[in-house]
C-alpha cells in the first residue's frame, strides 16, 4: 500500500554505515498510513473463517521447507496487489494470474470464499499457496481455525503482515511482540505448519532507545520457529540494506515480497526501478529464500503491472 510522502532524500538501495545499514531516511508519520490493508486484512479473514470448511481433527500434513534450489524457480504472487480484481470477479481473476505464467499465490484474504473452494480453484489451475498473510489478532484468538484454514489452502507458511503502532512503541513492546511469535510459532510447527513475519518501514524506526524493532525481532525470536517475510521494497525505503540482513542473519528470509523503488522512492514495477535484482538476488542461497512472491500495494493497471513484474522475473532465472 502507499505510504504518506516523506519527507528528505531517497535512501540508497544498497549504500551501508558502519553497521551494515545505511543511514534511515526519515519515515515520516505512519498513524493510519496502512489503514486500508489492516481493515482489508480484518475483514477477509472473518468471512473466510466464517466459510472455513474441512475436519478438525484431520491430521496436518508436515511442512518441512524445500531447499532453495528446487523451490526458487516458482515465482508468486500476493494477491493484496489485485485485490479489487479479486473482490469483484474471483475465478477471472485467479485464471489470468495463472495465464501470465505465476505457479504460486500468497492469500490476504479469501474474499468471502470458503477455504475449500479456493483450494479446489488452485488445484484446477495447477497454483499453488505456500503462505496466507493472517492478522495478529487472530493469531492471538483463533490459531486453531487459522491452522485448519491454511491446512485446506495447502500453506506451508502463515504470516502475520502487519502490527498496530500501539502495541510497538518501544524496545519492551517489541521483546512483547517476539514472545507472542515464538508463542505461536511454537503452536503452530505442532500441526505442521511455520510461522513468518512480514515487515513495512517502521520496524526500522529508531526506537526511544535506540534500537531497531526489526533488529529486536530477529535477536528475540527462535530462528528454528518464527521466519522473516522480508519485504525488499519497504527495507530499501526505510534506508537499509537487505544484503547486509542477509550476511546478519543467514537463513532467516524463506520468503521475500519482490517490488521496485523508483529512484525519487515510489514503487515501481519489478524491473522498472533502481533496485539491483540480480546482485540481491545473488546472495539468496545466504538468505535462504525460498519462494518470491511479487507485489504492487497500488497497481494503476494491475493485470499489466504483474505482467510486467512476472516478465522481467522470469528473464532473471533464478
Amino acid at each position: 500500500m502507499k505510504r504518506p510522502a516523506t519527507s528528505g532524500t531517497s535512501p540508497k538501495a544498497h549504500g551501508t554505515n558502519g553497521n551494515g545499514s545505511a543511514t534511515p531516511a526519515p519515515l515520516g508519520n505512519d498513524a493510519g498510513a496502512f489503514a486500508s490493508r489492516r481493515s482489508f486484512l480484518l475483514a477477509a479473514s472473518a468471512s473466510a473463517g466464517a466459510l472455513l470448511l474441512g475436519r478438525r481433527g484431520e491430521t496436518f500434513a508436515c511442512a518441512a521447507e524445500p531447499s532453495a534450489a528446487s523451490a526458487a524457480q516458482a515465482i508468486g504472487i500476493q494477491l493484496y496487489t489485485l485485490r479489487d480484481l479479486m473482490g469483484k470477479n474471483f475465478d477471472y481473476t485467479l485464471d489470468q494470474v495463472a495465464a501470465i505464467g505465476f505457479k504460486e499465490v500468497e492469500f490476504a484474504g479469501l474474499f468471502d470464499k470458503s477455504a475449500k473452494k479456493v483450494r479446489e480453484k488452485l488445484d484446477k489451475l495447477g497454483l499453488t499457496s505456500p503462505t496466507s498473510h493472517i492478522p495478529y489478532d487472530r493469531f492471538k484468538n483463533d490459531l486453531a481455525g487459522v491452522a485448519e484454514e491454511a491446512r485446506v489452502l495447502g500453506n506451508r507458511y502463515v504470516v502475520c503482515p502487519w502490527i498496530d503502532a500501539a502495541a510497538r512503541r518501544d524496545a519492551a513492546a517489541y521483546k512483547t511482540i517476539a514472545a507472542d511469535f515464538n508463542r505461536f510459532a511454537t503452536s503452530l510447527q505442532r500441526l505442521g505448519l511455520a510461522f513468518a513475519y512480514h515487515n513495512h518501514d517502521f520496524e526500522f524506526a529508531k526506537l526511544p532507545d535506540g534500537q531497531i524493532g526489526y533488529d529486536i525481532l530477529l535477536a528475540d525470536c527462535d530462528p528454528k520457529l518464527v521466519k522473516m517475510e522480508l519485504d525488499l521494497f519497504w527495507i530499501t525505503k526505510a534506508g537499509y540494506d537487505p544484503l547486509a540482513y542477509f550476511a546478519k542473519w543467514p537463513g532467516r528470509f524463506p520468503l521475500v515480497h519482490v517490488k521496485d523503488m523508483a529512484s525519487g522512492g515510489t514503487m515501481v514495477n519489478v524491473g522498472q526501478g533502481a533496485i539491483d535484482w540480480p546482485h540481491l538476488f545473488s546472495k539468496r542461497r545466504e538468505a535462504g529464500i525460498q519462494h518470491f512472491f511479487v507485489e504492487h500495494d497500488n497497481p494503476k493497471s494491475p493485470l499489466e503491472d504483474i505482467r510486467t513484474s512476472y516478465t522481467y522475473m522470469a528473464k532473471l532465472g533464478l
